[in-house]
């Protein structure tokens, strides 16, 4: 019923949005000269960035500078999946670097919330990413996908890319992502990861619970299975699939920091009237980005909601994936760089450092961890911060695991 409800709201709505976007359009911003038109042009653009999209924006990473020249960057879908596609950036260079899969959060949002995680990457790496499908397009005979389904993806992707991959893992995916090191590790998997970079992810959620983490354990996972999860609407292709609506998730998120948000809206018209296209652009573009939204199966969300947020199996040793038990002391050769934010308020300090005790083979000069101050959770993966700072210790992690072998 919510998920009709939601989607009758946008339907109804439509036609009105659509004669926003017209008449708050860049061409109508720029031509209106005279205050009243500019400020009737500002109110209807403002009003028609207020909207929830549901599709994968571009990357629209065209070139990357590397060793001082421009070079090209072409997005190819490298094997697909009906939940993923590993998608490679390839660069038309003869520069043979080391080949990195960016494991991408399956959250509400698209992966192109790491874009510029991608482009930073791309300046020293071969890189590659898990791009997740939107489950509302995802037929039901599909079947389902869960938090285990997640872990042996990410080994497929890996063992397509080959020996020699190193592995980026941003916030929601450590957990798989180390759990994937740990079975290919006792594997002996020739494409076991020779690195491993876990960046503000819940490793360990007992440690410094923030506000995420207390309202995942306030309730039980059968509350969350009957008030958040609902069926796909007919027509989108996966009709009757159970979901996490990205559109719950984004409005979760969005009360975090209410007023911050209105604030960003705010400026966003006051840029327009005053004819400041350019900082009206930066804002319009985020936006864009951070309203598309993604919904997530039914069962990924609550067995990771159950068992990383509830249960902490990985940091209690009763991680399973199918029937095989996760054991991270199996990984002995893999180098593991640990990265948290003095000010994520999504997930806190020492919830991410707690894989280095976890994986307790991995002799100590292939352990690093790197605390960055001043930074909340999405300045440890963008921002000046990330690009000047944290990325330089990622690359030294990479390219020395990569020499060591």
């Amino acid at each position: 019923m919510l998920y009709r409800a939601y989607q009758t709201s946008a339907d109804l709505l439509s036609p009105l949005r659509l004669a926003a976007q017209y008449f708050g359009g860049p061409a109508w911003n720029a031509a209106a000269e005279r205050s009243a038109l500019r400020q009737m042009s500002a109110v209807a653009e403002v009003y028609s960035r207020l909207r929830l999209t549901h599709s994968r924006p571009a990357y629209g990473i065209d070139s990357v500078t590397i060793d001082g020249e421009e070079v090209r960057v072409h997005e190819e879908s490298f094997l697909r999946t009906p939940f993923g596609t590993l998608l490679h950036f390839r660069r038309d260079t003869p520069l043979v670097q080391p080949p990195v899969l960016l494991a991408a959060p399956l959250s509400g949002h698209f992966a192109t919330l790491l874009r510029e995680t991608v482009r930073t990457l791309l300046r020293d790496h071969d890189v590659y990413v898990t791009d997740w499908h939107n489950a509302r397009d995802v037929p039901l005979w599909q079947g389902g996908f869960g938090l285990d389904d997640y872990t042996l993806q990410l080994i497929e992707f890996l063992a397509a890319i080959g020996p020699g991959v190193h592995m980026v893992a941003v916030c929601q995916p450590c957990v798989a992502a180390l759990a994937a090191t740990a079975l290919m590790s006792e594997d002996d998997h020739p494409a076991t990861p020779r690195s491993l970079t876990l960046m503000a992810g819940p490793v360990d959620c007992r440690i410094n619970p923030t506000t995420v983490n207390k309202l995942a354990t306030d309730r039980s996972i059968d509350w969350f299975e009957r008030n958040l999860i609902s069926r796909v609407p007919w027509p989108h292709a996966g009709c009757m699939r159970r979901v996490y609506p990205g559109f719950l998730q984004l409005a979760a998120f969005m009360s975090m920091n209410l007023p911050r948000h209105k604030q960003q809206f705010q400026r966003l018209y006051q840029h327009l009237v005053e004819g400041e296209l350019d900082q009206a652009a930066v804002i319009r573009d985020f936006y864009d980005e951070y309203l598309a939204v993604n919904d997530l199966p039914a069962e990924f969300y609550l067995e990771t909601v159950e068992r990383v947020f509830q249960t902490y199996d990985l940091a209690r040793g009763v991680l399973t994936v199918g029937d095989r038990k996760v054991d991270p002391r199996a990984i002995r050769r893999t180098a593991l760089l640990t990265v948290e934010g003095e000010r994520d308020d999504i997930c806190a300090i020492g919830q991410t450092v707690a894989a280095q005790d976890l994986c307790t083979s991995v002799r100590p000069y292939l352990k690093v961890h790197h605390l960055q101050a001043g930074v909340g959770h999405y300045g440890v993966f963008s921002g000046s911060k990330w690009n000047g700072q944290i990325y330089p210790r990622v690359r030294e992690t990479i390219h020395m695991a990569a020499e060591l072998h």
